[in-house]
């Protein structure tokens, strides 16, 4: 079979098996009298097998290499071909990732877009420094001062805030993450929730910290789902925060804090804002007292509970100080009549 027909047969170009053949892939089995190439069946066969390669996305010379190597092993190319694949995906990923963002940002001329691309940019460095400025700049976009240009007026979507304070380690850099989420207006309390449900625990955690700044209702929705949470770390946060909001649904969650002595002057400090009515501070005094008489509650735990009764108002709290100065361990005794006395005295 002469080369054209070849080409018309395979849909490889004669330009093109004239390569093959210069880089050793194909030879022709023979000529013909007047020297055109002429392939047999075999070299068919074999051009079928290297365009069914390529279609893999081998280099021509790993199609050679696996035709001809008799040692050559399938399995390893093949799991590097997977590995290539997979990083295309991701970059072809992060690139439509990015696109996303710049269209969600609506520049207005290709200095805005620039822009947009500049922060997300600075956002993902490396540096700690860049990335503080690029979410200073994040923030201030979002609510330009009244001399702010119309470059300075671009916002950066919330999705990319979002992805930038979830993967934060550096405590300033999320700080300010964290005041630029609380500053980007809708679509950010949704994102962040889809982050408490993470697999990894630190961003759980920068999840329901950066909710806990947000204002509005939909945060504090979050945030009281997040009270039922099997991660106590979350539970914690989320229960920081709703109760300095005047939200008693918090309350067990506070004791826990104060037993597992995990932020628990902050614990103390908020259970003492919410009983601000007798019946929240009795509440509240029956939570402490129960936690108290568990067998299971060790010694500093019982400390950390006696002493958040100061705050708690009420006659129920004084009374559960007054049983408590009488308590088999010295330290919660000493500390209840030490309280007692204090109440008494004011």
């Amino acid at each position: 079979m002469l080369i054209g027909e070849v080409a018309r047969r395979s849909g490889v170009s004669a330009r093109m098996l004239r390569h093959y053949e210069s880089l050793g892939l194909v030879h022709p089995s023979g000529r013909t009298g007047s020297g055109y190439r002429e392939y047999s069946e075999e070299d068919i066969r074999r051009i079928f097998h290297i365009e069914s390669l390529r279609a893999l996305g081998l280099s021509l010379r790993e199609v050679k290499r696996a035709l001809d190597d008799a040692d050559f092993t399938p399995a390893t190319l093949v799991d590097d071909l997977i590995r290539r694949t997979r990083e295309r995906i991701a970059a072809e990923t992060e690139l439509l990732t990015r696109l996303r963002r710049i269209h969600a940002a609506d520049p207005a001329g290709w200095e805005d877009a620039l822009q947009v691309v500049t922060l997300l940019q600075a956002l993902g460095s490396k540096s700690a420094d860049a990335r503080q400025r690029a979410a200073l700049a994040s923030a201030s976009s979002a609510f330009p001062g009244p001399s702010a240009s119309s470059g300075d007026e671009v916002p950066v979507p919330v999705e990319a805030l979002v992805e930038a304070a979830l993967g934060e380690s550096d405590p300033n850099v999320a700080g300010t993450l964290r005041w630029a989420l609380a500053r980007s207006g809708d679509g950010a309390p949704a994102l962040l929730a889809e982050g408490i449900g993470s697999s990894v625990a630190a961003v759980r955690e920068r999840a329901v910290r950066c909710l806990a700044v947000m204002p509005g209702g939909e945060a504090a929705g979050h945030l009281r789902d997040a009270l039922a949470h099997p991660d106590p770390v979350v539970r914690g946060h989320a229960a920081l925060a709703i109760g300095t909001r005047g939200d008693t649904d918090a309350v067990p969650a506070l004791v826990d804090l104060l037993e597992e002595g995990r932020n628990d002057t902050d614990a103390a400090d908020t259970l003492s804002v919410l009983a601000s009515d007798t019946a929240t501070a009795d509440r509240i005094t029956h939570r402490l007292v129960e936690r108290l008489a568990r067998s299971t509650t060790r010694a500093p735990a019982r400390g950390r509970l006696t002493q958040a009764l100061a705050g708690i108002p009420g006659t129920r709290a004084s009374q559960a100080l007054a049983e408590l100065s009488h308590d088999a361990d010295r330290a919660v005794a000493l500390t209840a009549t030490y309280l007692l006395h204090l109440r008494e005295a004011r």
